[in-house]
């Protein structure tokens, strides 16, 4: 078969933390005890079941999410790689990364988890500063984070390491500062996110309480146009709302969603796309752990569902993910998602007044957001899908 030049990603969901982050909303959990070998053989079970579904494609990155992946024992890292390779052909510049947690005790594993064939690494570093490390409820100190840079650039070729910023209280200055020397170790990619209150979060709940308060809408947009300018003065120009990267070192994985390609989703509450048989596909696993693997045990996967995903919500995933990006949607995409052409995909008087405002182009055969619009992009989101 052809491959689709957006790349086949599939992603390993490690669900284990040593505490809940308060500003988390993602599928993790803590546990005293993880039994490791029934987890290694559940997941190259539920590999091979989505392998049986996909024959014949070629495997462009593998991404171990979660949750703490580091807290992973890089055997089982191995033996998920070792897998994927024996299930389907594996591009010679596969990526595979591995998110993991600037602990000293996690950043000890690192050459580990490289002898496994992991080839770049994600650090959660989220802040340098220590009274916000606290605040943001994170398992290391900034001493351990710097080491944790240190030994990341040491250890891979390339790696990447986020940070939340318009954190309670901060201001501009002390924002320059911070990302100034976050910059002093970055190499080719950085990801930079705004805070936000998830519903469920620990933080929802002292937000609501007033325990603290965000910065405004003014100064939030200070502190993203701020960024904005610092990481393109530093060549790590943005090429999705949150990430940065010199040209060529975007993450591949990542981009395989933006550009609403295919990939498979392994573990508990792990989300996929797969086009079949023409269809588009809408995987999700169940979420619970216990259940996730007992229901492997049973029947090889713990697929909760599998959707075909309606023409009109193929146009709507397109957009929404294609947008964030700075390249935005080639026009032919939707038409090969949805049948039809692209003016009869999206409806045009919505189209040309976000034209009119500033927020949408249409160039080189591309639908794209400016900057203005990438800056609100939910809003413009809700105004041209309805």
């Amino acid at each position: 078969m052809t491959e689709d030049p957006r790349g086949f990603g599939i992603y390993i969901h490690w669900p284990f933390c040593k505490a809940k982050c308060p500003y988390c909303d993602f599928n993790s959990h803590v546990r005293e005890r993880i039994e490791e070998e029934a987890w290694r053989a559940s997941y190259l079970k539920e590999l091979a079941h989505y392998a049986a579904l996909t024959p014949g494609r070629t495997v462009s990155s593998i991404f171990f999410g979660g949750g703490t992946p580091s807290l992973m024992d890089p055997a089982t890292t191995e033996a998920v790689i070792d897998a994927v390779a024996r299930a389907w052909r594996v591009a010679n510049d596969v990526e595979i990364t591995l998110e993991a947690n600037p602990t000293s005790v996690e950043g000890a594993k690192l050459n580990g988890f490289r002898a496994a064939g992991v080839n770049r690494v994600s650090l959660g570093i989220q802040a340098l500063d220590e009274a916000d490390l606290k605040f943001l409820g994170r398992q290391h100190n900034q001493r351990e984070a710097l080491a944790a840079l240190d030994l990341a650039a040491g250890t891979f070729d390339r790696f990447t390491f986020d940070l939340i910023y318009a954190r309670p209280g901060q201001t501009p200055r002390a924002w320059e500062k911070e990302l100034a020397r976050a910059l002093t170790f970055a190499a080719d990619h950085i990801s930079l996110y705004q805070l936000t209150i998830e519903t469920g979060t620990m933080f929802e709940q002292s937000h609501a309480r007033g325990d603290f308060v965000l910065p405004d809408e003014d100064a939030q947009a200070e502190l993203f146009e701020m960024t904005q300018d610092m990481l393109g003065a530093a060549g790590l120009a943005a090429y999705e709302i949150s990430n940065h990267a010199k040209p060529g070192s975007e993450s591949r994985h990542n981009l395989t969603y933006w550009r609403y390609g295919d990939y498979v989703g392994i573990g508990p509450g792990a989300h996929g796309r797969l086009t079949l048989d023409g269809r588009k596909l809408a995987t999700r696993q169940h979420r619970a752990p216990e259940r996730w693997l007992e229901m492997v045990a049973a029947q090889g996967h713990a697929t909760r569902q599998s959707d075909t995903v309606p023409i009109e919500a193929r146009i709507g995933e397109l957009t929404m993910m294609g947008l964030r990006l700075a390249e935005g949607i080639p026009l032919a995409r939707f038409e090969a998602e949805a049948g039809r052409p692209f003016a009869a995909c999206l409806d045009p008087a919505r189209l040309r007044r976000l034209h009119e405002g500033g927020f949408l182009e249409t160039r080189d055969g591309r639908l794209v957001a400016t900057d203005a619009g990438r800056q609100r992009l939910d809003a413009v989101l809700g105004e041209l899908l309805g």
